[in-house]
């Protein structure tokens, strides 16, 4: 298994930025007739997090995310940092080679330790 932590090019600033998650997302309810002290905290996973990046990254995080797929998982490691799974590195270069061809300089891996 190899990971590589997934860079992405900023629509604003045009850096290469990763997302992180720095507080899981809290869920609660309201009810129309009585108090719900009920809450969910979750970190968001690996596409999901991709896929909030829409409009802040210079990619189409929807085919971004359906060509991470084809080659390995994305997951947030430790509830923080986005990174992809691969096989082993065959698979991981395959990937940066479909990143490439779809997104250009857009985009980039790094391999992580570990």
């Amino acid at each position: 298994m190899v990971r590589a932590r997934v860079w992405f090019r900023c629509a604003a600033m045009h850096d290469p930025v990763s997302p992180v998650v720095l507080e899981p997302c809290l869920i609660g309810w309201e009810a129309r007739e009585r108090q719900v002290d009920l809450t969910i905290q979750r970190s968001l996973r690996g596409p999901e997090l991709v896929s909030r990046m829409k409009g802040w990254v210079t990619v189409d995080v929807e085919q971004a995310n359906r060509i991470f797929a084809a080659h390995g998982r994305l997951k947030v490691l430790d509830e923080r940092e986005l990174v992809v799974e691969c096989e082993d590195r065959a698979a991981l270069e395959a990937l940066a080679a479909d990143l490439a061809q779809a997104f250009g300089d857009q985009m980039d891996l790094e391999i992580t330790k570990g």
